[in-house]
Formats: C-alpha cells, structure tokens, sequence
C-alpha cells in the first residue's frame, strides 16, 4: 500500500530504501537485547545518516550540509 493509498510504487521507494538502510548498516549488525538498546542504536545510526554519511543523490553531500545550502540560496535569492 503506498502512503498517499494511490497504489503508486515510486511513493514507498525511498522509506524502503531507508529502512533497507537501516538494517543492513546497524540492526543486523547489532545484538540488539531489548527495546532500548534497539532505540539507542537506531538514534544513533538516524543521526550518523542525517549527519556524517554522504549520499550520492546529493553530490556526496550529507542530509544536513544539503538542507542547509538549501536554506541559505533561498534567503539569499
């Protein structure tokens, strides 16, 4: 089921490719023993995405250097 419920594909790819992400980079990697480990290691690896991981999608740019240069060319402009 897509999130908007129009049944498009390309609606879901990105939040599969994200927990696809998720999984294969801290959770399998992980013994997780409880929910708050599971908390603590998807905080974790939430802010290591947002913050440190380039994306090619974004010039190799992180989430956060690319949402900021956003914000700064549209003061600018």
């Amino acid at each position: 089921m897509s999130m908007d419920r129009r049944g498009r594909y390309l609606d879901n790819i990105f939040i599969e490719r994200l927990s696809r992400s998720l999984k294969q980079e801290a959770i399998y990697l992980e013994e997780i023993s409880d929910g708050f480990q599971a908390r603590r290691v998807v905080k974790g690896w939430m802010s290591f995405y947002n913050a440190e991981r380039p994306h090619s999608a974004l010039d190799r740019q992180t989430p956060d250097e690319a949402c900021w240069t956003g914000m700064e060319e549209q003061k600018a402009a």
